[in-house]
């Protein structure tokens, strides 16, 4: 992954007005239908992943992540951020053209939807 320039594309988008922060805003914003992309921080909880992957999943929202919540939180001027959504579709789709190696979540979300595209 280009680390400098999906930071800085994530940066972008938070000001653009278009990122929401913290766990109950990302999960309103899944909730709601306004997040295109969810990022959550590769050192998040064990309870925070798992509830953010099922949401995710049920509500088939993109969830990527690689980045610490030091990483998250720099890019958008915040001290540190476990959980960040963006409401914007061609930010989303900006900020997920910069990851390159599919992750975890991805993998995961790729083999949960197929079985239920019958």
């Amino acid at each position: 992954m280009t680390t400098d320039r999906t930071l800085g594309r994530i940066g972008l988008a938070m000001r653009a007005g278009k990122i929401v922060t913290g766990e109950d805003g990302v999960l309103e914003a899944i909730r709601s239908g306004t997040a295109c992309l969810v990022l959550i921080a590769a050192d998040a909880s064990a309870r925070t992943r798992k509830v953010v992957e099922d949401k995710c999943r049920s509500r088939a929202v993109p969830l990527l992540t690689g980045y610490s919540r030091y990483e998250l939180g720099a890019a958008v001027g915040k001290p540190e951020r476990v959980l960040l959504a963006v409401t914007d579709r061609g930010l989303a789709d900006l900020i997920r053209g910069g990851w390159t190696e599919p992750t975890e979540v991805e993998n995961i979300e790729q083999t949960g939807n197929e079985g239920n595209q019958r």
